[in-house]
């Protein structure tokens, strides 16, 4: 049977159904046809109807079967997805609902605040919430052969029916029986889902998606910014007699003493001697070693407490870790270290000519490298044991994530990973069901209670103007999301600010800014460690630090901790505020850059922080249109009575757009601090919204909840861009005693008075960089200025370090310079010897262009002539064309006329 609409205005002034002439079934054929004529637009949408209704009827007879068949659901868990065969007319739905990609977290009832005492008690349901970032129009999404099952017994029952049924065995997941198994038959990748067989034993199972990764470091050739690379292939021209590697890295025998860029030390000491090493990268460690309270006062915690991280054990979530390495080889850990990739304990790092699975040995050689074995630099927790987790080189799905995550919890301490959902300003992205059950899991049960620490890198997306609010792993409240800082004190060109960025640690900037020392393959040694990559690695081994000095810290008591052991240093950004309770934060730094000298004070003085309360407001679900270029506004009370001291807070919102980039989302608290959710993101053309997007800030820590709250969303779409508001639920994590009621005297506005002979000043003069030189003196000696604090007091305080004098900390601020620089007009002090190298470059550069523009003139010049002759001398068939000057008179040759025969007479004497 089929139908044909007719809507071309014709025919009968009603629609009417009228069969055709070929109505009579043939023997052939065996089908009957039908023709609709309408007429106007409502009867053309009535035959749309028709016909949708006519199409769907018929495919739904023929596959009435296998939609029964795919109505069976399988219930992981808390873990909700249909895992049978899909047909045609349902699959693109089908395909979203299997997303696992998508961040979880319990929701509340509309219109109703409720409390609960702690979300590490209370077991959380798992909704499919969140965003599926695939566009429509993109292609599908690609499966995996690999599964998660559940399964009762022992892991070896479990193997044995893996192995009859036609699977590989390859691990197990630490909570509700469910293990990882491989298909023997099926292949590797499909954009089809594998039919459930009845005859399996499985109770459960979930095909695993793979998902899109992205390591967070800008060190390979094909990441490095086009100046930086220009640099290096100059650099690697000049040294190239030392030894110097193609990835710009050195050979263990070649390592040279001095920095490529002849990077000057601060000129002054400080007032105890300078730590000495015999590592020959430990003078370009400038982040660890400049001081003048530009660096992150490690030395100060070595001398001072005696902690190197001794029997605290990190483990890297990467590509690999070159265990051999003899800047590692010392400080590792097997039983932190798997291969997810490969499927067996050794995480050794693929090797291939790019070179390209790098990534993890870098990150371990920040956290553990080995001090004064003479061998590339050092690591900030040189004692602490130190594994890998070979988990990027491969297809990544939510089962090698939750694995990676959960692996030996009860023996690793800290979790550090410096990758992420593609940083591309498009995508909407964060752990799987799996994963995040596997981060809850981790700081419920990890370190026999305590909590697993998990260090997250913030991303790279800067360039692109992407946000880490929209990286639910940077997003969560159970990561210590850690942003980067250039040796200036800059936001990083590849950065990405948000809310949920909790702490800074230096890394790369531009060109002529220092870069991150660490091991790289092949025993080799590199100072160019880049990214936020090279941030969470420094961040994590703070922390060990802080865990040596007391290992009773839970992974809040550690957040606490980091909030309280930053300081604005010289950290430049626009949009630092004072929030509720007279912390510095920002959206580029957080709460600014970690000191791992008071870390490690705090730990040591700290006291378990009182239990974690959850209150939740929601507003009622009614949508609120938001058209083009206009804002909403809603303004929500809340009264939570136990929930006093806020640490985190987090809208959940569901929302549809025309364009999900052209959105701007605010949330100001009763105290009048305003978090930025979301910003526009340019490349994000979405028509998805969000589903119930946990965003998440930190910028009201230690706030009252109490009061009113203001969610702002801006819509700068374009005509016809409309937006539609969903929901908003109001999240709040906190306690409802103090956490600092015993350290009041840490609070930063109580140490205004007080002089630090070896570190920053505490309270404004710290978070600004202001070093103190003990110095009441109203004639400052050199190298110095007069600072004066809040409470009126006169002090000598350091300039920065590029400067021999100054009038302010900032590196902007010299008023002379040392002997190796020249004083801009501008403020800064800029090296001799780079400014002599880039007038070189620029020389030839300059000769270059002014070849090319002559050689570009001549060319025209020829051009010109050859058009010019061309002209002048005819062109091919010019003789045909009629000749529009005058004819010559008749001229009679000389002589006389001849007469002969044959010539020509003239016909007029």
């Amino acid at each position: 049977m089929s139908l044909r609409i007719r809507c071309d205005g014709s025919g009968p002034s009603q629609g009417q159904m009228q069969q055709s002439p070929s109505r009579a079934r043939t023997a052939r054929a065996g089908r009957e046809t039908y023709t609709v004529i309408c007429d106007g637009l409502l009867l053309r949408k009535i035959a749309v109807g028709l016909l949708t209704v006519f199409a769907i009827s018929r495919a739904g007879v023929n596959s009435a079967d296998a939609l029964q068949r795919n109505e069976r659901g399988l219930a992981l868990g808390d873990l909700s997805i249909r895992t049978s065969e899909v047909t045609t007319a349902r699959k693109e739905s089908q395909q979203q609902n299997l997303d696992s990609g998508r961040y979880a977290i319990s929701s509340s009832r509309k219109g109703t605040s409720t409390e609960n005492d702690s979300v590490t008690g209370d077991r959380t349901r798992y909704q499919d919430v969140g965003v599926h970032d695939e566009a429509p129009t993109e292609a599908p999404p690609v499966f995996s052969n690999e599964f998660v099952v559940k399964m009762p017994g022992s892991v070896e029952d479990v193997k044995r029916l893996a192995e009859l049924h036609g699977y590989y065995y390859l691990g197990s997941l630490p909570f509700d029986n469910l293990h990882h198994v491989r298909h023997r038959r099926l292949v590797h990748r499909s954009i089809d889902l594998h039919p459930h067989n009845e005859s399996e034993p499985w109770e459960e199972r979930i095909q695993q998606k793979i998902k899109v990764r992205t390591k967070r470091d800008y060190g390979g050739e094909e990441n490095v910014h086009l100046w930086q690379r220009w640099q290096r292939q100059s650099d690697e021209t000049i040294y190239s007699a030392t030894g110097r590697m193609l990835d710009g890295s050195y050979s263990r025998d070649h390592l040279p003493r001095t920095s490529v860029r002849q990077k000057r030390a601060p000129q002054f000491k400080p007032e105890r001697e300078r730590t000495r090493m015999n590592d020959p990268k430990w003078p370009l460690q400038w982040y660890l070693n400049r001081g003048g309270g530009l660096d992150m006062n490690v030395e100060r915690a070595w001398a001072e407490f005696n902690v190197s991280g001794k029997g605290v054990v990190v483990t890297i979530l990467d590509d690999g870790l070159e265990k051999d390495h003899p800047d590692i080889q010392e400080n590792y850990d097997p039983d932190a270290s798997y291969d997810m990739n490969d499927q067996d304990p050794d995480p050794q790092p693929r090797y291939e000519q790019t070179d390209m699975n790098r990534h993890g040995t870098r990150c371990a050689g920040e956290v553990a490298g080995i001090r004064d074995n003479q061998v590339c630099g050092v690591g900030i927790a040189y004692g602490a044991s130190i594994g890998g987790i070979r988990m990027l080189d491969g297809d990544v799905t939510d089962a090698v994530e939750a694995r990676s995550l959960s692996l030996n919890s009860q023996h690793v301490h800290v979790y550090s990973a410096s990758w992420g959902p593609d940083d591309d300003a498009k995508t909407v992205d964060g752990p799987g069901q799996l994963a995040d059950r596997a981060l809850k899991d981790g700081i419920r049960n990890g370190r026999k209670g305590l909590g697993s620490i998990f260090v997250w890198a913030s991303g790279n997306g800067g360039k692109e103007k992407d946000n880490c609010n929209c990286d639910g792993y940077v997003n969560s409240i159970y990561t210590l999301a850690v942003s980067a800082a250039t040796e200036n004190g800059n936001v990083p060109w590849y950065s990405e600010s948000c809310a949920a960025s909790l702490a800074t640690t230096y890394s790369s900037g531009n060109y002529n800014e220092g870069q991150i020392v660490t091991s790289d393959l092949h025993h080799n040694c590199t100072e160019r460690h880049t990214g936020t990559s090279a941030s969470a690695p420094l961040a994590a081994a703070i922390v060990a630090l802080a865990l040596e000095s007391n290992p009773s810290l839970t992974w809040r008591d550690m957040q606490h901790l980091a909030v309280r052991a930053t300081k604005r240093a010289n950290l430049n950004a626009p949009d630092w505020v004072t929030n509720g309770v007279g912390r510095n934060v920002s959206h580029s730094f957080g709460f600014g850059l970690l000191d791992a000298h008071r870390m490690v004070e705090l730990a040591k003085r700290w006291r378990r922080s009182p239990p974690q309360k959850v209150c939740t407001v929601s507003t009622p679900r009614n949508d609120r249109a938001i058209p083009p270029k206009s804002t909403l506004l809603l303004h929500l009370y809340v009264e939570c009575k136990n929930v006093k001291h806020i640490e985190h807070t987090i809208s959940k919102i569901s929302l549809q757009a025309v364009r999900r980039g052209d959105l701007h989302i605010y949330l100001t608290s009763p105290k009048g601090t305003k978090s930025t959710l979301l910003t526009m993101r340019p490349r994000d053309d979405s028509r998805q919204g969000f589903n119930q997007w946990p965003f998440m800030t930190v910028h009201n820590w230690g706030e009252d909840p109490n009061g009113n709250w203001t969610l702002e969303i801006h819509n700068e779409g374009a005509y016809l861009g409309k937006a539609t508001l969903r929901e908003w639920a109001l999240i709040l994590y906190g306690t409802a005693e103090d956490p600092e009621a015993q350290l009041r005297s840490d609070f930063p506005d109580k140490l205004l008075g007080e002089i630090d002979q070896g570190n920053d000043l505490g309270g404004n003069e710290g978070s600004s960089g202001v070093r103190s030189t003990g110095v009441r003196d109203q004639n400052c000696t050199a190298g110095s200025y007069k600072h004066i604090t809040h409470s009126g007091e006169t002090l000598c305080a350091r300039c920065h370090y590029s400067c021999q004098a100054c009038k302010g900390p900032n590196d902007y601020e010299c008023g002379a310079c040392y002997p190796d620089a020249i004083l801009h007009s501008d403020g800064y002090c800029y090296n001799k010897n780079l400014l002599e190298k880039l007038a070189a470059h620029w020389y030839w550069l300059n000769a270059l262009l002014t070849g090319l523009t002559i050689s570009s003139m001549l060319c025209i010049m020829l051009a010109c002539a050859l058009v010019y002759l061309a002209c002048s001398g005819g062109r091919p068939g010019q003789q045909h064309r009629p000749s529009h000057r005058r004819p010559r008179p008749y001229e009679e040759p000389a002589g006389g006329p001849e007469t002969e025969e044959g010539t020509l007479q003239p016909l007029i004497s």
